[in-house]
């Protein structure tokens, strides 16, 4: 069996503006993000970690490091799946978030979880 196989996290992610806290007028937008963490390896394993990079459209880059996420250290089975929402602030109408998870398998091994970098916009910027 490939290593591969045995740790396999997928990391999927929804955006969404959030108007009623951000105001534009003092560069503060604020983005809620849903995560969705799925096991498809065949090797139990909990989120020990987050690293997160946080970059807005001027290029500044805030850098997020912590552990677990939203207070918890999910410990997913193979088939599982944990969802969370969260969110960060960012001074420009648009930005990017990139990151990674480091998790714990049964097994001892140690690996990330890589999260692809995905925009953070206010509707109707991006075409």
């Amino acid at each position: 069996m490939k290593e591969a196989d045995l740790h396999s996290i997928d990391v999927g992610v929804e955006t969404a503006y959030v108007d009623d806290q951000s105001d534009p007028d003092a560069d503060r937008y604020v983005f809620a993000y849903t995560i969705t963490i799925s096991n498809n390896g065949n090797t139990a394993a909990k989120l020990l970690n987050r690293h997160w990079l946080i970059t807005d459209a001027n290029g500044k880059t805030q850098e997020v490091r912590g552990e677990g996420v939203v207070g918890e250290q999910p410990y997913l089975r193979p088939g599982e799946v944990f969802r969370y929402t969260s969110g960060t602030v960012i001074e420009t109408p648009v930005g990017t978030m990139e990151g990674e998870y480091e998790m714990q398998a049964d097994d001892g091994q140690s690996f990330l979880a890589p999260v692809d970098r995905f925009s953070l916009a206010i509707p109707r910027v991006l075409h």
